[in-house]
This record gives C-alpha cells, structure tokens and sequence, in this order.
C-alpha cells in the first residue's frame, strides 16, 4: 500500500449504499460499494465502515470527504436530523479528519454541518457535476453529465468549466427534470409506465412492488450482478427464471403462462418505457440550457450502459460525443489494480468502479483539488 502523503477518502453516503475511493495526489487507488439499508438503523453504516477500514487498514487515519444522501430515509424525524446524525457518525468512526461537501457553501466539519445541512444534504449529484464540468472545462466543452444509478438519474448541463442553473435541493431538479427518480436496479416496475405491451395488447399495469428494473437488466443481460446488491422484490433468486416470474406478477400472471421468449420481448418494452422517460427529461434539459449536437453526453452509475439507446431517445445525433466518467474524466494511479490485493481487476475494473462510485471518487477529488 503506497505511503500516506496526500492520500484521501471520499465517501458518498446513500440511503442503499456506501460508496468510497481511496485517492493519492488526485489519483484514484481503490474503490468499493457495499449495500447499506440505511433505514433500518446507523448500524448498517457502522457495519460498512468496519468492512472498509478491514479494506483499507490505513483509511480510518487519512483526511475523509464525505457526501450524502442518506438523509432522505425515514430512519430520520428529517433532513436535518439525516445530516446531523449521519456526520456525527462518520466523525467519530473515522479518526482522520472529516469534511463535509456542502455545494456552494464549500466544506465543513460535522458540527457545522447542522447548520449547513440544506447544503450538505444531498449534494453528491453536484460534487460529480463539478469534477465532470471542470474536466470538461479545461478542453473548452459544454454538455450534459448523465449519471444513470440504482435508484436515480442526474441530467446536470455544463459550461465554461462550470455547472449550469440554480437548482440544487431535490425538490428543484425535480421540478426542472434535472432529477429522475428512475434506476436500473432498485426502481418498482410499476413506477415507469401506467400501461405496458405484452403479446400484442396494452394492458394496464398491477401498482405493486411485485418487480424492479433489476429484473429487466437481468433478463436482457445489462445489469452487472456486482452491481445487484440488494434483495429481489419477494426475495427470491436473482436468476432468469425468478426475474421472469416477477415480470409476470405486473400483469397478473405467472411466468409459465408464456414462453421465455415472449418474457423476454416484455423486458425489452420496460426498457423501452424507461429510455422514453430519461430521454424525454434529458431533451428538457439540454433544450433549457441550449445545448445541441455541440454537447459531451458523460455517463456514469451503473446503468451507464443505456447510454447510446438514452441519447437516440433525447433525439441526438448518432455521431454525439460520449465520454465515461471511468476511463476519460477519472485519472487512476499507475499499476494500481484496486487496492491491495486488485479485487477489482485490474485498470479496467478500477475504471468500472470508478463510474458507478462516480460521487465518492468526485468528492475525493474536489477535496483534493481544493485543499492543496
């Protein structure tokens, strides 16, 4: 493990998951995700950072910068409380200094952090958005960060080496279309369309938490299952016979009712729905903020992998620039393979990583950035 000089960790506190980077001199080392049902108690995060100080012996000594979003679960009386409770704990489990990302208020320590929560609460999305529009910056390009996860989608416009617009709270980029509450992994099926196609006739959708969009990327073969860290809708396997069976609870029916194929052209219209919906937002934004074909479309989250099929559905032109947030935002150190033992497999993994983890790695490098 390299020496501690200019060594950093950024951490992104979410209400599923604990993301985290191990940084050198801007460079990244190591990154990890661990699950973090966060609403069912504080114990599941100290449960995290006990696997990551084991990960990293060295971490729990090292500067931290820590976002979040976490906050939002009901775990909390509200919002403040989230922040208030969740910056506590990272300051007295780690015994490196803490920071906290508060957007535009810059960086704070917990106890301020109370005071600066409407900043510091969920804020990751802006600290990628930074990273991604500085990068950006430096080669004179404009466009578009879009950061596909589990649970949500950020479609944040950038120019001049900066984020563009005003909203910052959820509240805001909701109403703006910054903010889609869709993911590939943890998002109720019935969330993405009233009414769906199946075997020739639309059919009214079934309202209940029967299947996620997990089980659509299962069945046509996108999800990674590294990224697949949570228990399936009725908790039952995660393979292509189970995932077909919850499918078929949407629409009142039972995965023997059909044949796999016809299952599988089902899975095939849910993401269809989902690319309509994402895509439909991401021209809102790019029309907003009048970005056209001149426009970078960067992808990063795990469902990164829509990215080609999202920008058709906004209508941009095939020959688009593209870029991942991984392998062309992101510098990783030279020979690290991830961490001690290259659990991440190699250079390619740890750039893999590095997009799904993107809040962590772009607070860790903002940090970076900003305290040298």
């Amino acid at each position: 493990m390299p020496a501690p000089e200019r060594m950093r960790v950024g951490w992104d506190v979410g209400g599923a998951h604990v993301k985290a980077c191990l940084m050198q001199a801007g460079e990244v080392l190591d990154v990890a995700q661990w699950p973090c049902p966060l609403w069912l108690g504080l114990a599941h995060l100290d449960a995290v950072l006990e696997r990551a100080g084991q990960r990293w012996p060295m971490a729990t000594t090292l500067p931290n910068a820590v976002t979040m979003t976490g906050e939002m679960v009901d775990l909390f009386a509200h919002r403040q409380d989230g922040v208030q409770r969740i910056a506590a704990r990272m300051a007295s489990a780690l015994a490196g200094p803490v920071h906290f990302f508060a957007g535009d208020q810059g960086w704070c320590g917990a106890a301020e952090a109370g005071v600066l929560w409407p900043h510091v609460a969920s804020a990751n999305w802006l600290a990628t958005a930074r990273h991604v529009a500085r990068w950006a910056g430096a080669r004179g390009g404009c466009g578009v960060l879009v950061d596909i996860g589990s649970t949500t989608t950020d479609l944040i416009a950038f120019r001049g080496g900066a984020v563009l617009g005003t909203s910052r709270t959820d509240t805001q980029r909701l109403a703006s279309g910054e903010l889609v509450y869709q993911g590939v992994v943890r998002t109720p099926l019935c969330a993405l369309a009233p009414r769906i196609a199946f075997q020739g006739a639309v059919l009214n959708v079934m309202n209940e938490f029967f299947a996620t969009t997990a089980d659509v990327y299962r069945l046509t073969d996108e999800l990674d299952p590294a990224h697949d860290q949570h228990p399936s809708a009725d908790g039952a396997p995660k393979d292509a016979a189970p995932s077909r069976q919850r499918l078929a609870r949407m629409v009142g029916l039972d995965a023997r009712d059909a044949p796999a194929e016809d299952w599988q052209t089902f899975a095939l219209a849910w993401r269809a729905a989902q690319l309509a919906e994402i895509g439909g937002q991401l021209r809102r934004v790019l029309a907003h903020y009048g970005l056209g074909d001149e426009a970078l479309v960067v992808g990063a989250g795990c469902g990164a992998f829509l990215l080609p099929d999202l920008c058709a559905a906004a209508g941009l032109t095939p020959g688009v620039l593209r870029f991942d947030y991984g392998s062309d935002v992101v510098r990783t150190a030279a020979g690290a393979t991830g961490g001690v033992d290259g659990r991440n497999g190699g250079q390619a993994g740890l750039r893999a990583w590095a997009r799904v983890c993107a809040p962590s790695v772009a607070v860790a490098a903002l940090f970076d950035e900003e305290a040298t």
